[in-house]
């Protein structure tokens, strides 16, 4: 008689079998979402780890599928899947005899056979030679989606050090870091990747030349910019996912709607003394930033659209003070919900999590969507066109949009623009032709007789304008943007997409040496052993430097 090797299942695979066993059986028919995890947990007495695995394996063989942020729905069982399922299922399959009012998720007794769980390949990690080698002992963890990966980060401060420093060292791909302000003194007790050599420095390239340093093996790129003016469209479509790092309201409204428009997920953070909060914004799903604003802080946001020329810093709120404790955890926390959102993951768009440092306690609540938000429009399809900010003027775009939409077409911009200066008092007049945030409360008073002056704005280009040979930069049109036009029956979405090659290259600090070598001394390279009669070496790459 011939003894086999006892098998031995793990309990993610006997999860597995079970619920293939109930789609098969039809308790769950295609369509019909499965209970909430807390309740599958319970009815199958594992930990929710576990109970993950084992889901996952179902939705590896198209069993189940995920929908963000709602739960898991089976899926029909048919010739595509019907051989996996069986496969899964085993000898957990119910046979016709037994009791029809018996708990379906129960085993029956008998002989059972081992169910193969779909797993990734086994990949036994060199970790001498292979920095990212533990992380594919993580049952779910997908390198190549990790480093197929494209983030952008919007803002670099405490919290934005976290996130970009936790992306790089789990080897995410390409990272893209905007931010318009500069390092200063008070930013080095809370802001883990900056140094005292890098005062005045951008904090966007700073940040993206340490990522650099701690993972040569990402990809990385920075903008010194304003995410509200100088961030073009095209470069959130092409993100799996986008963290917000900022510290006011208008820049957090201006990024959902960015977010919302393309159509993609974004984390935002927000931190204050030892406490934090994390919630994630998916469009369609729940509630977004704009739906959770208070009446008065959408009086503060109608002040600042409806005084133009108060200055960004007499509308927005101070530094906010905080600590290197929370910036760590909340940080760590958005972190978690990019990598889960680059898996597909479950995440709980619409919902906030509290974070009390002071006491340690944390807690989840749901916000309400509002019907009437402004945020909730999600552009259609885009058109490309081999056109740049730089070089096609408002004119040739105007053009464009006419012959393919009509004569009486207009295209629309996302900001208010600032046409004209002029004083009330000696009526002189500047064309001013910048886009209202980037007006400032000082320069809109006249330089003569130092009376405010009235201006003249608008937000659509008809073809009436006096501006029509400026070229699109001219009047604050970021590279890659996404232009949305109009007739009256319709809106069209046009990109200028010759832009693209260098609005979004990820290739910042790619094989640069660092910036400065002194004279009758080779150029250092990272990595290379130096001594300190050397003298200190800035790691960062590039044109982030210090000076001695």
């Amino acid at each position: 008689m011939g003894i086999q090797p006892v098998s031995h299942k793990t309990l993610a695979a006997v999860v597995a079998g079970k619920l293939a066993a109930s789609l098969l059986d039809g308790t769950f028919e295609p369509g019909q979402r499965l209970p909430p995890e807390r309740e599958l947990m319970e009815l199958l007495s594992v930990s929710r780890a576990t109970l993950r695995e084992g889901l996952k394996a179902l939705g590896d063989y198209k069993l189940i599928e995920a929908q963000p942020g709602v739960g898991w729905f089976a899926r029909a069982v048919d010739e595509s899947n019907m051989a996996q399922a069986r496969e899964l299922a085993g000898a957990f399959v119910v046979p016709p005899t037994a009791d029809p009012g018996a708990p379906r998720l129960d085993p029956p007794t008998g002989p059972r056979r081992l169910p193969v769980v779909p797993e990734k390949p086994l990949r036994i990690p060199n970790l001498r030679t292979d920095r990212l080698g533990t992380f594919d002992l993580i049952s779910w963890w997908e390198r190549d989606k990790v480093q197929a990966a494209h983030v952008l980060v919007v803002g670099a401060g405490a919290l934005g050090n976290e996130v970009v420093k936790n992306l790089a060292l789990m080897g995410v791909g390409h990272i893209l870091v905007i931010d318009f302000d500069n390092v200063e003194m008070a930013n080095l007790s809370r802001s883990v990747l900056f140094r005292e050599g890098d005062d005045r420095r951008s904090k966007a390239e700073v940040v993206a030349a340490r990522a650099k340093a701690l993972n040569p093996g990402i990809r990385i790129q920075y903008l010194d910019g304003d995410v509200t003016t100088d961030l073009g469209l095209g470069v959130i479509r092409r993100m799996d996912a986008v963290v917000g790092c900022l510290d006011n309201r208008e820049a957090r409204l201006a990024l959902n709607r960015f977010c919302y428009w393309m159509g993609k997920p974004w984390v935002d953070g927000a931190i204050q003394e030892l406490l934090g909060l994390v919630r994630v914004f998916v469009p369609g799903q729940g509630a977004c930033f704009e739906c959770t604003l208070t009446e008065q802080a959408r009086r503060d946001l109608a002040l600042r659209y409806s005084c133009p020329l108060l200055a960004r810093e007499n509308i927005l709120l101070g530094k906010v003070p905080t600590t290197p404790t929370i910036a760590s955890i909340i940080g760590g926390m958005q972190s978690q919900e990019a990598l889960k959102l680059i898996h597909g993951l479950p995440v709980e768009p619409g919902k906030v999590t509290h974070f009390n440092g002071m006491t340690n306690e944390m807690h989840t609540a749901a916000y309400v969507p509002r019907e009437d938000c402004e945020s909730h429009w999600i552009y259609g399809e885009v058109i490309e066109l081999p056109a740049r900010a730089e070089s096609t003027t408002v004119g040739e775009l105007l053009r464009i949009v006419q012959a393919d939409m009509g004569p009486e077409a207009v295209f629309e911009l996302d900001h208010e623009l600032v046409t004209s200066l002029t004083c009330p008092n000696c009526l002189a007049k500047d064309d001013a032709l910048r886009p209202l945030p980037q007006v400032s409360f000082e320069s809109a008073h006249c330089p003569e007789c130092g009376a405010l002056r009235e201006a003249s704005m608008t937000h659509q280009i008809s073809g009436a304008e006096p501006f029509l040979s400026k070229t699109l930069a001219t009047i604050g049109i970021p590279p890659l943007h996404i232009l949305r036009a109009r007739n009256r029956f319709e809106y069209r979405f046009y990109e200028l997409t010759g832009d693209l090659p260098g609005a979004l290259h990820f290739r910042h600090f790619e094989g640069a040496e660092t910036a400065e070598s002194q004279p009758g001394r080779d150029r250092i390279h990272l990595g290379q052993e130096v001594s300190l009669s050397d003298g200190y070496q800035n790691p960062a790459r590039g044109r982030v430097v210090l000076h001695e």
